[in-house]
């Protein structure tokens, strides 16, 4: 999946792609073709840079219900011939869960949809899950036979169709389907099922990796062997260290830490690095300074995983420093330093931001840090991180910090943030905004009202208000 493009945060499409409450609102007070227009240019090519840690479907799904929304669009690109060619399920994956909500909210055009999408598409194994989830047993059933259909009766195919229901990840249907009626469905399913079953206890069976009795040379080896052929390993071979290396072991791993090979030496920094061994951040240090971009990394990561008041001071030491370590430094203080620190994690997150952009990763530590030390002066940056930032994911913690720094916070942005696709950032807001707008209370009450709401959110909401609550 390419990087999406992003358009201008001042845009109506980029604040939907945002999935920025401003998004929801501008969309309503635009017209009407034109909001939908920009709605299903996110709903088809997904804004997301990690969906695992971003929501949009939601925020669309309303979106579509405020707006009365066609799912013509949505129809058009999940039957297009590209869905034979293109089976990423990151093309039809946000749209499949946009009609799955819309589903849940009573549009019978949106599981019509899932429906069909589950007999005839690519992705129908996502589609499935969200029908798992909304459909009543008469719509699951209906399905058994198009699903099973795509499996032949061969050895491979009953294979496939093993491995399809011992990773689904919902079970409903498949439960359904082995107690279906018909004979030729459930003795399928039901085989399946126990097959999927004893794979899983093979696997468990057959553990790959490091063995008891390994010495730490064997495991260095098998860390540089995965180097090899590009598979990071470092880390669970540093677990393997802690279980094989004894004190008689410590001067052939600090050996490996500062001259080893690649893998040998990411193991290495690891491993004394979650020991607080007394050599560990000088050999970091060195790792920086004369190793290779990955070991560079692995240093790096090691050095961030220290917790001991040696490593806060020697990141107070090597905070400024233009490079990674100096970064990793700033991060280090973010976290754990304490109101000494304050101008230094502040000087790391204006570096992050002016060298970076609003979307580097750095910035969820460094932002998360600028709010528990109450570094009120980085309002401005972080106002700029959460208007300009494309994770929604990382506007959610800068609305955090800001709700700790700025005390404008409560009648800015936490009012649009009650809208945000976040149900965290949600959350924030229901705690913090201003009810003395009309807008505030209207939208609680209808937060309150939603079966779709994050439990989370709906405690929040009753936190501010009651049946009695006025309007102003």
């Amino acid at each position: 999946m390419f990087d999406p493009v992003i358009a201008p945060s001042g845009t109506l499409l980029g604040l939907l792609q945002r999935g920025r409450g401003d998004g929801t609102l501008h969309a309503l007070t635009a017209p009407r073709a034109e909001a939908l227009a920009a709605l299903n240019q996110c709903v088809l090519h997904d804004p997301r840079h990690d969906w695992q840690v971003e929501n949009r479907s939601l925020y669309y799904a309303r979106l579509f219900l405020d707006l009365n929304g066609e799912l013509d669009a949505l129809e058009a690109h999940l039957f297009d011939p590209e869905d034979v060619l293109d089976t990423d399920e990151s093309r039809t994956g946000l749209a499949l869960a946009v009609l799955g909500h819309l589903a849940s909210y009573g549009r019978r055009d949106a599981l019509t949809l899932l429906r069909r999408y589950a007999a005839t598409g690519s992705n129908w194994a996502w589609a499935l899950d969200e029908l798992a989830l909304r459909d009543d047993d008469a719509g699951l059933r209906s399905l058994a036979a198009p699903v099973l259909a795509r499996f032949p009766t061969d050895a491979e195919g009953e294979a496939e169709l093993a491995a399809a229901v011992r990773d689904a990840f919902e079970p409903r249907p498949w439960r359904l389907w082995a107690e279906d009626p018909r004979e030729s469905i459930a003795t399928r399913v039901r085989a399946a099922h126990e097959t999927g079953c004893f794979d899983r206890w093979q696997r468990q069976m057959r553990p790959t990796g490091p063995r008891p009795g390994w010495s730490v040379r064997a495991v260095f080896e098998w860390a540089q062997q995965g180097f090899e052929r590009g598979a990071a390993l470092h880390v669970p071979a540093a677990r393997c260290l802690v279980a094989v290396a004894g004190p008689e072991d410590r001067s052939e791993i600090i050996r490996a830490a500062r001259e080893g090979s690649d893998g040998a030496r990411c193991t290495a920094l690891r491993y004394l690095a979650d020991g607080d061994d007394p050599e560990a951040l000088d050999l970091i240090e060195a790792a920086v300074s004369d190793g290779s971009v990955t070991v560079v990394e692995a240093a790096v990561g090691a050095f961030e995983r220290m917790r001991g008041a040696v490593a806060v001071d020697r990141a107070r030491r090597w905070a400024g420093r233009p490079d990674a370590l100096g970064a990793a430094a700033g991060r280090m203080l973010a976290c754990r330093g304490g109101t000494r620190d304050r101008e230094l994690v502040l000087a790391a997150l204006r570096e992050a931001v002016r060298g970076e952009s609003p979307d580097a990763p750095a910035l969820c530590t460094l932002v998360d840090g600028v709010g528990r030390l109450r570094i009120t002066c980085a309002a401005p940056i972080l106002r700029h991180v959460y208007r300009e930032t494309a994770s929604s994911h990382l506007r959610g913690r800068a609305a955090r910090a800001l709700a700790a720094t700025d005390p404008s916070f409560a009648a800015g942005f936490a009012v649009e943030c009650l809208w945000d696709c976040e149900e965290s950032t949600r959350e924030l807001a229901a705690r913090h905004a201003e009810t003395g707008d009309t807008r505030v209370v209207e939208r609680l009450r209808r937060l309150a009202a939603d079966p779709a709401e994050e439990a989370e959110v709906q405690t929040a909401v009753r936190s501010r208000i009651g049946p009695d609550t006025p309007a102003a």
